[in-house]
């Protein structure tokens, strides 16, 4: 296996702030570590608040020239970005799955599927509008003028360490905005690997900087306290969202929240099986189950429970368990070890409370932070499970016998980002539609995530969308003229 570490040389594992990589002011370093291994594999700049305020200097230093840049201009940066992104797919994927432990096939779809938010939002740039109106009572003319917001703060998760800030950036940098990123303080290298890709094609000192730090509360908080910054955007739990917003609030700043989610997957007994496994495998095992729309609690219609069980639980015990880097694995590494340890939990606590083990269910000995594909059922309306975010490669199936019962269950949740429906019922699935409470839906399908869609949730799962034409509005402001015209 060649060393993925080879594309990031110790010069581009520093703070990238301005037209400079620099070591954090401290000179701190933290590590980062193969969660297949537990060994580490870099040492990276541990950035502190002076740090976070010099990244915000380059930011608003730059924001009015980035600004004025004609969108042609930036849509062509962008361009280039997903151009570069997508020749060195292979090097960016493998240091992906260096770092955050998935299957280096799913890392190289987290590529093809970051890299798209650029060539969006380059088509995107340059179809930014305002309007022109006659007032109704006349007398004068109505003028919008669309701006960018102002300097951007972002904080990104570690389980798409590449899409996720890619989504945020993109859109920032169609409207004219400067950005700093803070990503996950488990997968830095993905996000300083991208900041080099955009100083090489071109992107201007300050309009991209990133900030690692494992002192994440202190250097965001005042970050965010800063006048400067105008616009925050999170992807990550509800409960740091709750923080952040609480804070973002004193300065009054624009907010984009992606938080969590409680995915309910639902199976008629009208479905085609072949299609309701397929796109359970996807929803549910997509990035191992490390997804905020990952099928968190699947729903199966009493008359196909037992077929629909016994197929899923055959396709998920065929899945194979080890390094993403080698060749036929399937299911990676979790990211750390909080993370087995809580998914452990959780399905020894479904237990407990009568549920029954399909497949897996049992943590494997050796290193490294593994989880194998489990199945359960007969899981009870108490299992802690159904309420928490699994967040890992654990599907727990609960049966039901109508429509009305399974979607007052789905809806029963603070969270509401996306769901999933099998049924070959055209009214039955419009019915659902419009009754669950969900940001997000896929209908025969679990794959729904696409940069050209709006992403995002309602109730505590969120506010805003990424992606899509709405995404670049997140980052404009409307200035309303009137125009004296008799």
């Amino acid at each position: 296996m060649s060393d993925p570490m080879n594309v990031l040389a110790p010069e581009h594992r520093r703070l990238r702030i301005g037209d400079a990589w620099r070591d954090a002011a401290s000179g701190a370093t933290f590590a980062v570590e193969d969660p297949a291994t537990g060994k580490t594999i870099a040492e990276v700049a541990d950035a502190d608040v002076v740090d976070g305020l010099a990244a915000l200097d380059a930011a608003s230093t730059a924001m009015a020239q980035w600004a004025a840049t004609p969108p042609r201009k930036r849509s062509e940066l962008l361009t280039a970005t997903y151009r570069a992104l997508t020749e060195r797919s292979e090097e960016v994927a493998r240091l992906i799955t260096l770092e955050m432990g998935k299957p280096l096939a799913e890392a190289r779809g987290e590529v093809a599927y970051g890299a798209e938010f650029f060539r969006w939002f380059a088509e995107e740039a340059v179809r930014v509008e305002g309007r022109y109106s006659i007032a109704p009572a006349g007398g004068y003319r109505i003028l919008t003028v669309p701006k960018p917001v102002g300097p951007c703060v972002f904080v990104t998760p570690w389980n798409f360490p590449l899409a996720m800030g890619a989504r945020k950036i993109a859109p920032a940098l169609a409207a004219g905005c400067t950005t700093i990123t803070k990503p996950a303080g488990q997968t830095p290298l993905t996000m300083l690997f991208l900041a080099r890709i955009m100083e090489e094609v071109g992107v201007p000192p300050g309009v991209v900087n990133v900030v690692t730090t494992k002192r994440s509360g202190d250097v965001v908080s005042a970050l965010l306290a800063d006048s400067r910054t105008r616009k925050l955007s999170f992807t990550g739990s509800t409960e740091v969202g709750r923080v952040l917003l609480r804070q973002a609030a004193d300065n009054v700043l624009r907010t984009s929240m992606e938080l969590g989610g409680n995915a309910a997957l639902i199976v008629c007994a009208d479905a085609d099986l072949d299609v309701a496994v397929d796109g359970a495998m996807v929803a549910k095992m997509r990035n191992i189950g490390e997804s905020c729309i990952a099928a968190n609690r699947i729903y199966v219609e009493e008359p196909v429970r037992e077929e629909f069980t016994a197929r899923f639980a055959e396709r998920m015990g065929a899945l194979s368990m080890g390094h993403g880097l080698d060749d036929g694995v399937n299911v990676g590494a979790l990211i750390d070890e909080a993370s087995v340890t809580k998914i452990d939990e959780l399905v020894a606590d479904a237990v407990d409370r009568g549920a029954r083990v399909v497949v897996g269910g049992e943590r494997p000995d050796g290193p490294g932070h593994f989880y194998p594909p489990t199945v359960l059922v007969d899981v009870p309306e108490d299992a802690r499970m159904l309420e928490a975010e699994i967040f890992g490669p654990v599907a727990p199936i609960i049966s039901f016998t109508s429509d009305d019962e399974v979607m007052a269950k789905a809806n029963d949740t603070e969270h509401g980002l996306a769901g999933y429906i099998f049924t070959r019922d055209l009214q039955r699935a419009l019915r659902f539609t419009e009754g669950l409470d969900t940001g997000m839906l896929g209908i025969n399908r679990g794959l729904i995530s696409d940069p050209s869609a709006p992403f995002g949730g309602v109730k505590q799962s969120g506010i805003g969308k990424e992606g899509s034409h709405e995404g670049i509005q997140e980052y404009l402001d409307l200035t309303y003229v009137a125009i004296d015209l008799p």
